[in-house]
């Protein structure tokens, strides 16, 4: 079972999801909140697997919630569930910590799905923001020195693509590819596939 832990403010978006997530015999939610703060110490005493996190909440918002509980310890993966995509938003949620990022117009299905990559430790971006990351590449000579295979491949962990799926596209192997995601970490001075995304859209290799 996969336990889950539900940030929202609004009871009746919270009890949707809660009510979604119920319905999947493999997800168990062990505690809901409606605050940043209330978020850390449920996390805190339930130790879920993820926390399905709202971003802009009254009594304190997600992305400080995430930065403390990377703070504290709290090994739950945050898959952010939001209203708002705009870049502030997005870089600072993923530089926080969280594992992946979908808006509230998402699928119940879709949720489902990204909690289960989320445990799995896989990266998942809402298309738009996968679009808005991804939408050009520019010379790494004018920011790092990414080579053309380990842009590619960058691309393709921003969109969230596993890395044997990553191998198939590229026509590589899947040791190449977990490789070029290494050399991509510490080229970008980075440890997890969450923060090369933002690190290379902050850095201008992205955006």
């Amino acid at each position: 079972m996969i336990r889950v832990v539900v940030v929202d403010d609004h009871p009746v978006v919270r009890d949707g999801i809660v009510a979604t997530l119920s319905a999947a015999p493999d997800l168990e939610v062990v505690g809901q909140a409606e605050s940043g703060p209330e978020a850390v110490q449920v996390a805190a005493a339930t130790r879920p697997d993820v926390v399905v996190m709202d971003l802009r909440m009254p009594r304190g918002g997600g992305v400080e919630a995430v930065r403390e509980m990377k703070a504290r310890g709290i090994g739950a993966s945050v898959l952010v569930l939001t209203t708002y995509d705009t870049d502030s938003e997005t870089v600072a949620a993923i530089e926080a910590g969280a594992t992946g990022y979908l808006l509230k117009d998402s699928s119940a299905s879709r949720v489902v799905q990204a909690i289960r990559a989320t445990a799995a430790g896989e990266t998942v971006l809402s298309p738009a923001i996968a679009a808005r990351l991804t939408s050009h590449v520019r010379s790494p000579s004018r920011t790092t020195a990414l080579s053309v295979r380990e842009r590619e491949v960058l691309l393709h962990v921003a969109r969230g693509t596993p890395n044997k799926q990553i191998a198939k596209e590229l026509f590589i192997s899947e040791a190449t590819v977990k490789t070029h995601v290494s050399h991509i970490f510490d080229k970008l001075g980075v440890t997890d596939r969450a923060a090369a995304v933002a690190a290379a859209y902050e850095a201008g290799i992205l955006g």
